[in-house]
């Protein structure tokens, strides 16, 4: 299998600044979107927030089928520390199980919810772990994955955990204590490289160490400068997007060659959802513009490292 071959590159909903719940950003043609997707050369998208797409298998299925498109799979996030979270993560699995399992979409994604406490000093999580859970709550975090694991293996889902700006799973710390507490779970990551270097980690680093669970890639690119004003300014996550933190892929500071130099020496084939959170009707440059951007540089990436024979 040749190098390009083993990269497949989908978009998201998020990239419109379309959001969890209704509002304006739910206005927008979804029809619209997903021809933008093509357009710029995607082959797949996520569902982003449920409803937002069509949530009938027969209404959205010949939708991405004249387009050639993928379904990737649905984020889902839930309180992980709550004693009900459980409950609630069946209630919302099971809302787009069939959905996704009708249209064979291979992911669930998994997340913490984001919470108002971590909004507060997201990006600048203390080190020694005193607003971080406590130990009964990472208890519970590993009954709420193992019950959402089984409930993903019923409708045929690779369940994958995103770690999240805003959330108690946000630092490499963090994302290594909820590996720990759920090791008896075969729960995947979905690595974020934007999130990751928010919350404090180096998406080459995390790569690497858990090379053996990658099974779901995010990209997106991130300005050392907004980033740094966010955190001297104390901004919450939504603040911190609305002054840009994220950027065109190419843009921002991530080493996306050497990013994806460990994703192929250590022999990762698969998808990854091309992303820039952004404010809905705040951007300068339209999405279907910043997308296709996106994308070519990071054909480049990959074609430059195949004409060097990388790994």
């Amino acid at each position: 299998m040749n190098l390009a071959s083993r990269f497949h590159f989908a978009s998201a909903p998020d990239s419109w600044g379309v959001l969890d719940y209704p509002g304006p950003s739910w206005n927008q043609s979804y029809e619209k979107m997903l021809d933008e997707m093509v357009e710029a050369g995607y082959t797949g998208t996520e569902l982003g927030p449920y409803g937002f797409f069509p949530a009938h298998v027969n209404v959205l299925r010949p939708q991405l089928e004249k387009r050639d498109l993928k379904l990737l799979g649905s984020f889902v996030p839930v309180v992980l520390s709550d004693p009900a979270s459980a409950a609630i993560a069946v209630e919302q699995i099971r809302k787009v199980g069939d959905l996704l399992a009708a249209l064979k979409a291979p992911f669930l994604v998994l997340a913490d919810a984001q919470s108002p406490e971590r909004d507060r000093i997201s990006g600048r999580i203390p080190s020694d772990g005193s607003a971080s859970l406590s130990a009964g709550q990472w208890k519970n975090v590993a009954k709420v994955v193992a019950e959402a694991g089984r409930l993903a293996n019923d409708f045929g889902l690779d369940l994958v955990f995103h770690p999240h700006i805003a959330t108690y799973v946000e630092t490499p710390e963090e994302v290594e204590h909820l590996y720990d507490v759920t090791s008896a779970t075969n729960m995947g990551l979905c690595l974020d490289t934007g999130h990751c270097v928010y919350g404090g980690g180096d998406p080459v680093a995390e790569a690497e160490k858990y090379r053996s669970i990658l099974r779901y890639v995010h990209i997106k690119d991130i300005s050392d400068n907004i980033m740094s004003e966010a955190r001297r300014k104390a901004l919450t996550f939504d603040q911190a997007i609305e002054e840009k933190v994220f950027t065109i892929i190419g843009q921002g500071s991530i080493d996306f060659p050497k990013f994806f130099q460990v994703l192929a020496r250590n022999g990762y084939s698969g998808w990854m959802v091309v992303e820039q959170d952004v404010k809905f009707g705040a951007t300068v440059i339209p999405p279907a513009v910043s997308i296709a951007q996106s994308l070519n540089h990071l054909r480049g990436v990959v074609n430059q490292m195949a004409a060097a024979a990388i790994p």
